[in-house]
């Protein structure tokens, strides 16, 4: 990928896209202060360059019927490099498993997990998680509310 200096007018554009992936180009030239050719060009390029990695819809789960938001943090028995692949790959392949990182100090990784209700959480962590191979520990923590939940990074816009 070929990574450009980001201007202004490119900060405002990823801002704009990362509050509204929706919005239309015309409305985001207005908003980034250029006209919509350039605009279209300057949002092709950040894609091309990796700035933006894709665009989804912000779903409710509770809408959807998902009750529980957990987090597991996961002590693995080894954590040699293939060791450690090999455990992504897993986490990889669980539909419970939303969001997954790897940690330094106590845990390994930290496990974002959305679930239907209590039971198919505890069914993932007991019949899932548990019993990888290189798991060691797990203790887990049940999400009580939403204090805030703000996905992507915290741009500065300059001018």
């Amino acid at each position: 990928m070929e990574h450009h200096k980001l201007d202004s007018i490119d900060l405002r554009i990823l801002a704009e896209l990362q509050a509204d992936g929706r919005i239309t180009n015309v409305e985001l030239s207005h908003r980034a202060k250029i006209t919509a050719p350039p605009c279209l060009r300057r949002m092709r390029a950040l894609e091309k360059s990796g700035y933006i990695l894709g665009y989804h819809a912000d779903l409710d789960a509770k809408q959807l019927g998902f009750e529980v938001t957990g987090f597991a943090f996961v002590g693995l028995a080894s954590q040699h490099d293939h060791e450690l692949r090999e455990f992504e790959e897993h986490v990889r392949s669980w539909p419970t498993v939303r969001e997954c990182y790897m940690l330094s100090g106590e845990v390994d990784f930290i496990l974002k997990c959305v679930a239907k209700d209590l039971s198919a959480f505890q069914n993932f962590i007991t019949s899932t998680l548990t019993a990888e191979k290189n798991v060691a520990s797990v203790k887990t923590a049940l999400v009580i509310h939403s204090a805030k939940d703000e996905p992507g990074v915290p741009l500065e816009i300059k001018g």
